[in-house]
């Protein structure tokens, strides 16, 4: 399974690659990894039924799974199980899989813009719903769960110019997303009670869960509103309609035999443990039967075929989620059954359609006229899955009908007659929107239709239709293989059903309402044709499409009224609001509970922490009466390195050299934004905010007394203390700190370097908002002493002038170009001390970063402190030689930098599940190099480079942003300029 898994991801990612070499041609390539897939499956059927069927037995046989652990103290793994449900399911996502994705190769052109994006996501669903449907974590099976949502988002917003396909795409996500975060708290709730979140236990517990009553009721009703919306059951139905903008490979695939399965499968596998509760036969069978009437007489009224085909679709996921909801083994047998049939008949049509679409400009009945004769092969092969889509004889369609009726005779519940009824109500507007499906398309119009230019299509194009149909056929009259499948499924809800599968079962009750369901059917189809005027009849009743667009008007205008009076551009205001917050919320809570007070009060450990302290607090006290920015900014930075001198008498070196290196990485960072920014504050101690001093006073003494009532309120020894040993014996190395992040906390540092990467992102959009970040300028393309960081000299006149006597003449010396782009900028802004210095110095300071990095594991350091280091050097090499230098001394844009570090850290993690451990597991290795002699090797380096790169990059961003940037805006030079110095020059744009 998890080579399955891994293939078809793989193959996703290799997507793009294939199609820039292939065109669509690639498509015949990417399809045979589902088909490789699908034939892997064949060869596991048996062990799989040989599973189901000892466990139906009573016999320990467990079906194949794999288990790997991931967060064990919650009780999450990679657990993987496949029965015959799964391998059902699986079955359609495969097989139906490859052949859309052979279809596509003819169905785009190779010049279609982004195929190989196309191709991708396709897979990649594929993959998706390999892992819904096989996991046996309920966690895990939910994250795959949103990642179908997330791709069917990308897939039905493919044509990205059409404002119908980009509304639909957002109405699927936000729907499909609700019902999943609904559904992850029903899951919850049953995990929590079941003590485990492996779907298997879960189950096994129905018994004793379903014995709680009302909280097991609740919990299972959440779950089944994310099926229901998943597979768009009422109220939840318009999304999949809506979802037809997408390019039709897409619906022949996700609304047909993928991603609307997914909510019948989470009820077919919840149906045996679960079919007892209060809520599931009301909202399983009453709200099937409902969307299956709906969506019947809906596609009744329909013109375009893809449409009249995707309210046929609503209409028969209701019908199949209605018969797995009656929770009997019969059921089970006949829905596993229909579910089989449905897949095939309609991803078959759906593809049908793509081709006359393709083949003739048009969807709408109302102009195909004739079909039949232009495409007969097309026409039989539709004709086929129509015909088993309205249930008539010969076909899987009519025997899986035939199945369900017999499984609903059988009811000995007070439902049974109802279900009875709307089955073949429902049955019978199928098959009248069957009729209208296929006549509308191959039928020949009485009225005058303008002929259609139509060419047949190419045999290969039709080969995954004529495979379906085939199938349709084939299992219609040999219906054996399905039945199989079926009985071992319900063989475990609590016996073989007395049921079989035949393509005539004899004249029985059965056979006799599929015959009351066709003359419904025909009739409903004679009075739809008699009174069709070409024309969308009018609802008389508000949709419920309609309802979630007056919800989520209602959610616009609530949410403009509340930024409109939160987000005022105000830092103030912001900064208030967030501290206030802090102060409320906190006191309250500590202020509710009993507090203990420390005894034993200790002021100082050391004369010199007095010392800081007072520093510490003239530095705040000068920031706030700071009459100019630059000397608050100063100020404020005095109580940063004040803390490094605290951390560094407190014993802890570690923190001591990061708090250093941050603290001068955002005093540059200041300093440069300060640039773009008035010189005087209007606050001053003059002028005191006495809102804004009580908040803050009460906030830092909320701060203080908090911190002392929780040192006072420790009982136990603190479990820092079993950190060296376990940093040493369990990490591999001394510095507890850079332990702790890389191994023993390493998930938070994975997600503090995401943040980074985030806040990096949002810095330099910030910045370059409205336009690209440019391509890169190389010295050799700006003039000499021709960029001007825009400063001001400092001093008497006379000194100015002595100085850029020296500065002309040490930029007229062409043999003292200390740095790559320091002629670049104008003589009187160059120094030469500071560019020799920094000359000196860039080497040892990135190479004292690298082994910062490396002997981080056990010495101070590690891949923050290093990745500062090294970002330290590159604003060293910037404030000497400006903006050219930097974007000559770093090559890598800083995008690559963070982005490579996030996968090389995630790729770290990764590694260790395929030697069959947990994620993040650390190894070493101890060897012996010819004069270095003994060294030891800790896998948790690689984590560790991935943070240094990630810190590397978000400097650089920053230098960027905050630096180069501004400096662009101060010299006064068009975008033209900076991204092309070349074409400037030449068309004269800039000075």
């Amino acid at each position: 399974m998890l080579i399955i898994l891994s293939a078809l991801f793989a193959t996703a990612l290799l997507c793009p690659l294939l199609f820039r070499v292939l065109k669509r041609n690639a498509f015949y390539v990417v399809a045979t990894v589902p088909a490789a897939g699908f034939i892997w499956l064949l060869t596991k059927l048996p062990a799989v039924l040989a599973s189901d069927q000892s466990l139906a037995s009573g016999a320990p046989n467990a079906p194949p799974s794999i288990r790997i652990d991931w967060i064990p103290g919650l009780n999450i793994g990679l657990n993987f199980r496949m029965d015959t449900l799964s391998a059902t399911i699986l079955l359609l996502i495969l097989g139906v899989g490859a052949l859309v994705l052979f279809y596509c190769a003819r169905y785009f052109k190779n010049d279609d813009p982004q195929i190989g994006g196309f191709a991708a996501k396709m897979v990649a669903f594929a993959g998706a719903m390999t892992g819904l449907v096989t996991a046996d974590d309920v966690i895990i099976m939910f994250i795959f769960w949103e990642i179908t949502s997330v791709l069917s988002y990308l897939l039905i917003g493919f044509s990205q110019a059409l404002i119908t396909a980009r509304r639909s795409a957002m109405n699927a996500l936000i729907i499909t997303t609700f019902g999943g975060l609904v559904m992850l708290a029903g899951i919850l709730m049953l995990g929590t009670k079941a003590g485990s979140y492996q779907l298997s236990e879960i189950i096994a517990a129905s018994g004793e869960l379903v014995a709680l009553g009302t909280y097991t009721d609740v919990a299972v009703a959440l779950i089944i509103v994310g099926a229901l919306s998943k597979s768009a059951l009422v109220p939840f139905h318009f999304w999949l309609p809506g979802a037809m903008a997408a390019p039709t490979p897409v619906s022949a695939y996700l609304h047909a035999a993928a991603m609307v399965k997914a909510g019948v499968y989470l009820i077919a596998r919840l149906a045996p443990g679960f079919a007892e509760t209060g809520l599931w036969v009301p909202m399983t069978v009453g709200i099937g039967l409902l969307t299956m009437l709906i969506g019947g007489f809906r596609a009744l009224k329909q013109y375009d075929l893809k449409l009249i085909l995707a309210f046929g679709t609503v209409s028969q996921l209701g019908f199949i989620i209605a018969v797995f909801g009656l929770g009997t083994p019969d059921a089970a047998f006949a829905a596993l059954a229909l579910t089989l049939a449905h897949g095939l008949f309609k991803a078959t049509l759906f593809l049908s359609v793509g081709i006359i679409d393709h083949n003739t400009g048009t969807r709408d009945i109302r102009k195909l006229t004739g079909l039949r004769h232009a495409m007969p092969i097309l026409t039989t092969a539709a004709g086929i899955a129509a015909a088993s889509m309205a249930g008539l004889p010969l076909l899987l369609g009519f025997v899986a009908k035939e199945a369900v009726y017999e499984s609903a005779l059988h009811l000995d519940t007070g439902w049974g007659p109802y279900a009875l009824i709307g089955m073949v109500l429902g049955a019978a507007l199928t098959m009248a929107y069957s009729l209208r499906f296929f006549f509308g398309a191959f039928g020949v119009k009485k009225y005058k239709v303008d002929p259609l230019v139509c060419k047949p299509p190419t045999l290969i194009f039709l080969t995954p239709l004529l495979v379906l149909s085939t199938l349709t056929l084939v299992f219609g009259l040999f219906p054996y293989p399905v039945e199989l499948l079926s009985k071992h499924w319900s063989a475990l809800q609590g016996g073989a059903p007395d049921m079989h599968l035949a393509a005539f079962a004899g004249f029985n009750a059965a056979l006799g309402l599929s015959a009351i369901s066709v003359g419904l059917g025909l009739f409903f189809y004679w009075i739809r044709r008699r009174t069709d005027t070409g024309a969308p009849l009018r609802r008389m009743v508000t949709s419920a499409e309609e309802l979630y667009r007056m919800s989520v008007n209602v959610l616009d205008m609530a949410a403009i009224w509340i930024t409109g009076r939160t987000q005022r551009g105000s830092l103030s205001f912001y900064l208030g609001v967030i501290l206030s917050v802090v102060l409320v919320l906190p006191l309250g809570i500590a202020l509710a509970v009993e507090t203990p007070w420390p005894t034993n009060w200790v002021i100082a450990d050391h004369p010199a922490q007095l010392i800081i302290g007072a520093i510490i607090i003239a530095g705040c006290v000068i920031a706030i009466a700071a009459p100019k920015r630059f000397m608050a900014v100063l100020m404020v930075s005095v109580t940063g390195y004040g803390m490094v001198a605290i951390f560094a008498l407190q014993g802890a070196p570690d923190l001591a050299l990061t708090q250093l290196l941050v603290e001068t990485i955002v005093l540059v960072s200041f300093v440069l934004a300060l640039r773009a920014l008035p010189k005087r504050l209007w606050v001053g101690l003059t002028r005191i905010k006495w809102g804004r001093a009580i908040l803050a006073i009460a906030l830092s003494i909320m701060v203080v007394y908090i911190a002392i009532a929780m040192m006072a309120a420790r009982g136990q020894a603190p479990i820092s203390l079993e950190w060296p040993e376990l940093a040493y014996y369990e990490g591999f190395g001394k510095n507890v700190v850079n332990v702790a992040l890389v191994d023993m906390r390493v998930w938070d540092t994975f997600g503090e370097i995401t943040v980074l990467a985030a806040a990096a992102t949002g810095v330099a959009s910030l910045i370059f908002a409205g336009r690209g970040f440019g391509r890169r300028v190389r010295a050799h393309q700006v003039a000499p002493g021709s960029i001007d960081s825009g400063s001001e000299a400092m001093g008497s006149q006379a000194e100015k002038e002595v100085e850029l006597r020296i500065a002309r003449r040490f930029a007229a010396s062409s043999n003292q170009d200390w740095l790559m782009a320091g002629n670049t900028l104008v003589a009187e802004r160059r120094s030469i001390i500071f560019e020799v210095v920094t000359r000196l110095m860039f080497h040892s300071v990135l190479i004292m970063s690298v082994y910062t990095l490396l002997a981080g594991h056990n010495t101070p350091g590690g891949g923050f402190a290093g990745g500062l280091i090294a970002g330290l050097a590159l604003t060293i090499r910037y404030l000497a030689g400006g903006r050219i230098e930097l974007s000559e001394s770093m090559r890598i844009a800083p995008g690559m930098l963070i982005g490579g570090g996030i996968a090389l850290a995630g790729l770290s993690g990764i590694m260790p599940l395929f030697a069959g451990d947990e994620i993040f597991t650390t190894y070493a290795w101890e060897f012996w190099l010819p004069v270095f002699g003994e060294h030891k090797f800790v896998t948790s380096t690689i984590f560790d480079i991935g943070v240094y790169l990630v810190v590397l990059g978000l400097v650089q961003d920053v230098l960027r942003s905050l630096g180069s940037e501004i400096d662009l805006l101060s010299e006064g030079r068009s975008p033209i300029e900076q991204h092309d110095p070349i074409q400037a020059s030449q068309t004269g744009v800039g000075r």
